[in-house]
């Protein structure tokens, strides 16, 4: 019997069993209490800053969405033995959202599954009971405005931030925990820094030690969490839109052939599920949407490079991230990634600035570069672009270089017989002009999108 297996018979039951909020002058402080009968108890907590005159007491709209953003932590700690049984004892769940957030863990644990060589089924993995009322009043506010803008730190929200305040748009910035990275961005965008609302999110560290003894791991929907805790603060402080920046290139599978998706919960199928729980269940008039979602990988790159002053400050490395202050480690494929796609529109000596080495002599990089360009059976496991993109970036990077002085990546691709100049540039025209109409923009934002990428391309 494999572990997956024996840990479902051996802890049958995860309880959600409490969320607390306490309301602090200039905070609010959330805490969450998770229990694996006869094994552990959990306790991740967030603290979200509060503007003057607002007050959450007895407020329902608000605790159904620190109820939702319980249900988007607990799977993190669920994960550890897949209990058959999820029971929430703080809040009731239709027939309809039970099936919604089982989709949601399902779809968002594929790689979970696919690493942890898990077999599951999506009808009977998991069995959500609901228990306890969530009871309080409808609370009036103000009118929304204005846009709540999520950081990451990264060159997608970098050009959502540039193009959106050139554009004239009022726009506010969201960041999970402090990192020179988000902070450079929103400054280097010319907001003041009072512009950016930074929640703190404190993850239960004991999981790690039960990871350590063998108990399960592996990748979450994270950008679940983001969506339900930027619900929060966009509702604390009044905003009308948030505006994510995933693109379209987030909907491509990571396993070739199979639906196992690392970025499943940037892609637009989350993206449209959550628009829509958001509008029938939370109803807090936030429209939630991703600015980028009709553009490709490569479309951002090129728009992106054209703003080089965010080039010393933007940080797309998760391993990088744990460091402070966050840094590119140079070693793992999103870094790699990041320099292919960048390779078309910048520089040698460019690309070596932002990475302190050039990746694309490195032959550590071999296996990653062979996943990226779609010659192994999955992608990295990294919000990476399509395999498409890549390898049009790539033969563009050939193009512009000397033949006789190609880096090592870029030989080797040439040496297999890879390298196609033909219609390249048709190619390029073809994806400069793409825009998916899979996507939520409202007509303003539309318009200001379609402007940025005539003045660029």
């Amino acid at each position: 019997m494999d572990r997956y297996e024996t840990f479902r018979g051996k802890y049958p039951v995860f309880i959600y069993k409490s969320f607390r909020i306490t309301e602090n002058e200039d905070s609010i402080e959330i805490s969450y209490e998770f229990s694996i009968p006869e094994l552990a108890e959990f306790n991740p907590s967030w603290s979200f800053p509060k503007p003057e005159n607002i007050s959450v007491k007895n407020d329902i709209i608000f605790k159904n969405l620190v109820f939702s953003l319980g249900m988007a932590e607990a799977v993190s700690y669920w994960k550890a033995v897949c209990s058959p049984v999820f029971r929430t004892e703080c809040g009731t769940l239709t027939p309809e959202q039970v099936q919604w957030w089982k989709k949601l863990y399902f779809m968002g644990l594929g790689e979970f599954f696919y690493v942890n060589g898990i077999q599951a089924d999506p009808d009977n993995f998991i069995d959500i009971k609901s228990y306890g009322k969530i009871s309080g009043n409808n609370i009036e506010r103000p009118e929304l405005s204005g846009c709540l803008v999520p950081i990451g730190g990264g060159k997608d929200s970098a050009l959502t931030l540039e193009t959106l305040t050139c554009s004239g748009v009022k726009c506010m910035c969201y960041g999970i925990n402090k990192r020179n990275s988000i902070t450079e961005t929103v400054t280097t965008a010319g907001l003041p820094e009072n512009s950016l609302i930074t929640a703190r999110r404190n993850f239960d560290r004991s999981l790690i030690e039960y990871n350590k003894k063998g108990f399960l791991n592996g990748h979450t929907p994270f950008s679940s969490v983001v969506a339900f805790s930027a619900e929060i603060t966009a509702y604390l402080h009044g905003l009308k839109y948030i505006v994510l920046s995933n693109e379209s290139s987030a909907n491509e599978s990571t396993v070739i052939g199979q639906n196992v998706n690392h970025q499943y919960s940037k892609s637009f199928e989350f993206e449209k599920d959550f628009h829509e729980y958001e509008q029938k269940y939370l109803k807090t008039g936030i429209y939630y949407f991703s600015f980028l979602r009709p553009l490709s990988e490569f479309q951002i790159a090129g728009m992106f490079s054209a703003h080089r002053k965010y080039l010393p400050v933007f940080r797309s490395c998760n391993l990088g991230s744990k460091v402070s202050p966050d840094i590119w480690c140079s070693e793992c494929p999103k870094c790699l990634f990041v320099s292919l796609i960048l390779s078309p529109f910048l520089t040698d000596t460019e690309l070596e600035n932002i990475f302190g080495k050039d990746l694309l002599n490195d032959e550590s990089m071999t296996e990653y570069f062979t996943e990226l360009i779609g010659k192994s059976e999955h992608k990295p496991f990294e919000c990476v672009g399509s395999v498409d993109e890549v390898n049009l970036a790539v033969s563009l990077a050939i193009r512009k270089r000397n033949p006789e002085k190609l880096p090592l990546l870029f030989k080797n691709y040439v040496e297999q017989g890879l390298y196609n100049p033909e219609n390249l540039d048709e190619k390029y025209n073809k994806y400069c002009r793409y825009f998916s109409n899979e996507n939520l923009l409202p007509e303003s934002f539309r318009k200001i999108l379609l402007n940025e990428m005539e003045r660029i391309f």
